[in-house]
């Protein structure tokens, strides 16, 4: 006989929640959904709240991202979840197992005009796997438990469930919840052993490694692969660090030398969208190995896409057997090409001029960051330099908006990876631009006690958006800020601590106080508004 378990709403799912791995609840304060708080506070369940509701969505995002396990945001009914939409967007492009449980005004009153009465669930659908009410108490963990099943199912996304006010407050049995269900896909070997048979006989191929690759927990298999059929890897996303900088198969700055040369580009849990060239490498062939049926490109047409448990198919090819091709001069080849990069860019990162150049703020980040610490990237001009300077050598240690390109994520992100890794460097580059929709959030840091650095690039525009409009038209609007405005002063008065940096020789001391603080610091570099970044990045 199964075990039962008794309590309000809120225990039940909370019950359910830890079933599945869940350790924190991120939220902003609503009567909707008290009982939540009410089960966490009597049972030691950490509680993190912020002050905008999106922030709660990306903190619980960067947890599913990092941990690889559901992240949980609470957000009251209407508006509260409503505000908590953009987050849910990007956590669907992302493919981020993010559990939102959402308030709901009573059912028994439904149409009478309750307080933020709102029917959440179309609104969410379009952009969650599963979304759906509850509407008895009973049944509460069995659902917790259905949507994460869907949450943590390949392709991976947020899912979503509301319950009215009088279900989550009211008390009732349930049978205690198990972990959820989570079915392994299995791949077509056929599929498997043709895209081996492609990758070893081509005399150019190069693999574009993606975010799937770490959140499959795939990062050791596609090591292996890439070193037994001896194939050059370029990462992208959560896929970067995959391969540490220094590794002889890892290459950053030759990008556009390989995907020139290459016969064959094996395109490996990321989708063939705008950020690569939607699929058209010219005379290449492409295979696109995906996590699920589902992501197979439907507007180009890859050589083969096998579809599966990643760790099964890049298992699979470091087990090949066949006829190979040798791949030595190739990859001396873009060796070369890397190395010039990288003398390049050190000669960028060098920069010693006044305004600040973009460039010099990465160089001097590269000799403060840990090898083992976590970036955050949240912008649009400054941010892109970070794709190009910042490598990453462990994986699992970079966060940015992905292809949605949601500014915002920053201060949320930053919660969630200061609560994974308490002991990290935890920096967060943000545009000015993008300091406008987050940085309130630095008070829930500060009185949380969750310190992290943040790197403000402040050249008074919006980059991405004068330049290009300036080169249209001839002109431009609706895309200056305040120039030289103080961040790191609305930083201090929530009380954290920050400076201005205007000369790029005040820029080391500058970053060695901010990571030495103990507290959020905020460094506000003045950077050249004259200096913008290529829309050819390759951030994601």
């Amino acid at each position: 006989m199964s075990e039962r378990i008794e309590g309000h709403g809120g225990e039940l799912a909370l019950a359910a929640l830890r079933a599945a791995g869940v350790e924190e609840m991120f939220t902003l304060s609503g009567g909707h959904v008290f009982p939540l708080y009410d089960a966490a506070h009597k049972s030691g369940f950490p509680i993190y709240d912020v002050r905008h509701e999106q922030s709660a969505v990306f903190a619980a995002e960067a947890v599913a991202k990092l941990r690889r396990r559901p992240g949980l945001a609470v957000l009251t009914a209407g508006p509260g979840v409503t505000n908590g939409i953009s987050g849910l967007t990007s956590a669907y492009f992302n493919a981020s197992p993010v559990m939102v449980i959402g308030g709901r005004a009573p059912a028994m009153r439904w149409g009478s005009g309750s307080l933020q009465e709102l029917d959440h669930v179309p609104l969410v659908a379009p952009v969650t796997k599963h979304a759906s009410t509850v509407f008895a108490t009973s049944e509460i963990p069995g659902a917790i438990r259905t949507a994460l099943g869907a949450a943590l199912t390949p392709h991976r996304g947020p899912v979503f469930l509301d319950i009215p006010l009088e279900i989550v407050f009211s008390h009732d049995e349930a049978d205690a919840p198990g972990a959820p269900d989570v079915a392994v896909i299995e791949p077509d070997p056929d599929e498997v052993a043709r895209a081996a048979q492609l990758i070893a006989e081509a005399q150019h191929p190069v693999i574009i490694a993606g975010s799937d690759v770490y959140a499959s927990n795939a990062v050791a298999a596609l090591r292996e692969a890439a070193e037994t059929l001896r194939v050059p890897v370029i990462a992208n996303g959560m896929g970067r660090g995959a391969l540490p900088p220094t590794h002889p198969l890892a290459f950053a700055k030759a990008r556009r030398a390989a995907l020139r040369g290459a016969d064959v580009v094996v395109v490996i849990g990321t989708p063939l969208d705008f950020r690569l060239s939607f699929g058209d490498f010219g005379s290449a062939q492409v295979v696109h190995i995906v996590d699920a049926p589902s992501q197979r490109a439907t507007h180009v047409q890859p050589v083969v896409s096998p579809a599966g448990d990643l760790r099964l198919i890049l298992s699979a090819l470091a087990d090949y057997t066949g006829v190979r091709a040798d791949h030595e001069d190739w990859i001396a080849t873009l060796r070369t090409a890397e190395d010039a990069g990288k003398a390049r860019d050190a000669q960028e990162m060098a920069a010693d001029t006044d305004p600040i150049k973009p460039a010099r703020v990465y160089g001097e980040l590269r000799r403060v960051l840990a090898p083992d610490a976590v970036t955050i990237g949240d912008g649009g001009d400054f941010v892109s330099y970070a794709g190009r300077y910042l490598e990453p050598s462990v994986p699992g240690s970079w966060l940015d908006p992905g292809p949605y390109g949601c500014l915002g994520t920053g201060m949320g992100y930053a919660m969630g990876a200061r609560v994974t890794y308490p002991d990290r460097q935890i920096c967060v580059l943000m545009g000015d631009g993008a300091a406008g929709f987050s940085l309130m959030d630095v008070e829930s840091l500060v009185r949380q006690q969750l310190p992290v650095v943040i790197v403000v690039g402040n050249n008074g525009i919006w980059g991405l958006e004068k330049h290009p409009m300036q080169a249209m038209y001839g002109y431009d609007v609706a895309a200056d800020l305040q120039p030289g405005l103080r961040y790191d002063d609305v930083v201090r008065a929530m009380g954290g601590a920050g400076e201005t940096v205007s000369k790029a020789a005040d820029l080391p001391e500058a970053l060695e106080r901010a990571f030495s603080a103990g507290v959020p610091y905020l460094v506000n570099v003045l950077t050249d508004p004259a200096d913008a970044y290529p829309r050819s990045s390759n951030l994601a």
